[in-house]
């Protein structure tokens, strides 16, 4: 049953936004009634926030599995992997994206966005601390990680709620390219 309201949450945020998104409408599209749903839910918010924390389970997986498999990988092609994974990730419909970001914070004090980051950051970071070879002498990995998560981050949410018309492999290539020149070396 909460898999079925958590899928109406999420169906319904994409239909209506959360201004929109009521336990009425959540209800309805779970097929159950108001006060079913309030045995497992005890409002809005609490359906919103577990529909979002079920969608960063998924995103870091997937990010999991795409880093997890190309450990070997030199780093611009795990950098690049990776940034696809997390592009393709949030590529949802915009109204559950927008969602996520303008009321994710609010909902649970940010604890979902912030487990997220941290869980990327940490894949981030085993990754660069097995190919320390390549980074700059100088850096800093745990200051470079946390900079480079949030950096990605907000580039790739802002670039899929603004849709600006940059070619979606050309955002890539520049935000690898962004990454890349960060951690290298200079000459």
């Amino acid at each position: 049953m909460v898999e079925r309201i958590l899928d109406a949450g999420r169906q319904t945020l994409i239909e209506y936004g959360y201004e929109g998104a009521s336990t009425s409408r959540i209800a309805t599209a779970a097929g159950i009634s108001p006060g079913s749903l309030y045995q497992y839910f005890p409002h809005k918010d609490a359906i919103v926030s577990a529909v979002l924390e079920r969608y960063s389970h998924a995103l870091v997986s997937r990010v999991t599995t795409q880093m997890s498999g190309q450990f070997d990988q030199p780093v611009p092609v795990i950098v690049r992997a990776t940034l696809l994974a997390l592009f393709d990730g949030l590529d949802v419909e915009p109204a559950f994206l927008r969602a996520a970001v303008e009321h994710g914070t609010r909902l649970d004090d940010g604890r979902t966005l912030s487990a997220f980051e941290q869980r990327i950051g940490e894949l981030v970071f085993a990754y660069l601390t097995t190919r320390r070879t390549g980074l700059r002498p100088d850096i800093a990995l745990d200051t470079a990680v946390w900079i480079s998560v949030r950096t990605v981050e907000h580039l790739t949410v802002r670039y899929l709620l603004d849709r600006p018309p940059i070619p979606r492999d050309q955002f890539l290539d520049e935000l690898t390219r962004l990454v890349l020149n960060y951690l290298k070396p200079t000459p």
